[in-house]
């Protein structure tokens, strides 16, 4: 059994599967409890708000610092310890702030640790699906999104059941349960075949990446992305608990988990119908979508408004992140480097829509729909971006041809 997982390349992609809901389970725990943790350690909005800013900004830094070791190292050994490292962040977040005389230390400390995890997850698990001898990358690359998307549902649904069941003062259980995933699927990478994603020429070295102007476009759009999902996702629970006065079991269910169903939707949907739809013009629909369900968000009189744009939200940001992945594996052989800088890209969105929000929020009284109108600037930048992409690439065409060789 062992021998047919360690040639088979399929096995390679479900592993990079689990990894995504790896990341899922450490983007998209802790939010869950920012209610909780800040009613049983006295931790402020502003607070909750560097914790966010924390977990995306380690695993920008290990963006930024990954190429230098990756390379060096192998996949197979980088994935291991992104999975090692999630594993003990974990633990950690579930013990540390107990032991500690100061909780909120013990919380940013475990962060740390568990963001390092998530960040390699991220710069590595795409190129490694690219890689992999499959053919339809781009419906491939959506449906491997997809399953950050489940396992945020997955996170939400089970650690909602577990709460209604065992109550949410015991959710440092449900932390510990969660740690044996990465656990697992470490030792499952330690028996798939990692292939290795080759850069070519000046690209290769980062320099060429730097001189590329479609490269910069693609940054500004994994910003935006990032931005545009995590602004509402990270939110979402405590806007449906404290925002809309629901109780956190519907506000749980009915914001965050409708948020990642119907994204993770999103992303299957255009996995299915991606030989058949332009996906810049797919792109552009939805980030109208998503400006949309921004402005249903903070408007929203009643509460069901309000989650309904959260879904909505969900729904308009599936493609985003991988969509702009495939549109630049078609156009840059850029290696580990491109995608160490996409992921970078969208990590400092990650961090930068989150904190927006808090920011915002804070000055406005804890109001957090004002907060989500204040993020508005990214999908309305997405957007732009977006509906001018074929005129931006067209002139890129011409500064550099021997880049921007063909169309999409």
């Amino acid at each position: 059994m062992f021998k047919a997982i360690r040639n088979n390349y399929q096995h390679t992609v479900y592993a990079c599967f689990i990894g995504y809901v790896v990341q899922a389970i450490v983007n998209n725990f802790a939010p869950l409890l920012f209610v909780t943790l800040g009613a049983q350690y006295g931790i402020s909005m502003n607070q909750i708000s560097v914790i966010i800013s924390v977990n995306f900004g380690v695993q920008l830094a290990v963006d930024l610092l990954s190429p230098l070791f990756i390379d060096r190292i192998g996949y197979k050994a980088s994935a291991v310890l992104a999975h090692l490292f999630s594993a003990a962040g974990l633990l950690l977040f579930a013990f540390l702030p107990g032991l500690l005389a100061d909780p909120f230390a013990g919380l940013l400390t475990a962060v740390m640790v568990y963001a390092i995890g998530g960040g390699l997850l991220e710069v590595l698990i795409s190129p490694i699906v690219e890689a992999c001898p499959t053919e339809r990358k781009e419906a491939a690359m959506s449906l491997l999104h997809s399953f950050y998307c489940w396992g945020h549902a997955g996170v939400v649904a089970l650690s909602t059941l577990f709460f209604a069941l065992a109550g949410v003062e015991h959710w440092q259980i449900m932390a510990c349960l969660w740690a044996l995933v990465p656990v697992l699927n470490l030792i499952y990478f330690c028996l798939v075949p990692v292939p290795f994603l080759e850069a070519s020429g000046e690209e290769s070295r980062g320099s060429g990446l730097l001189k590329n102007g479609l490269f910069w476009l693609m940054v500004l759009l994994m910003l935006c992305a990032g931005a545009c999902e995590q602004a509402v996702s990270q939110w979402a629970s405590t806007f449906a608990e404290k925002g809309l006065g629901v109780t956190k079991t519907v506000g749980d269910l009915a914001g965050p988990l409708s948020f990642a169903l119907l994204m993770g939707t999103g992303r299957v949907l255009y996995a299915k119908c991606s030989d058949r739809v332009e996906i810049t013009g797919y792109m552009t629909a939805s980030g109208i979508l998503c400006l949309i369900a921004y402005l249903l968000i903070s408007f929203s009189p009643v509460p069901v408004l309000g989650l309904i744009g959260c879904g909505l939200c969900g729904f308009s940001v599936g493609v985003l992140w991988p969509g702009t992945f495939s549109l630049a594996a078609k156009k840059i052989k850029g290696g580990t480097t491109m995608f160490a800088w996409f992921a970078l890209a969208g990590d400092l969105g990650c961090m930068s829509g989150p904190g927006l929000v808090g920011w915002a929020a804070g000055r406005a009284g804890d109001n957090l729909q004002t907060g989500i109108l204040a993020a508005v600037v990214f999908p309305v930048l997405l957007w732009y971006v977006y509906q001018n992409y074929d005129r931006h690439s067209k002139d890129i065409s011409n500064n550099h041809p021997a880049i921007f060789s063909h169309r999409l």
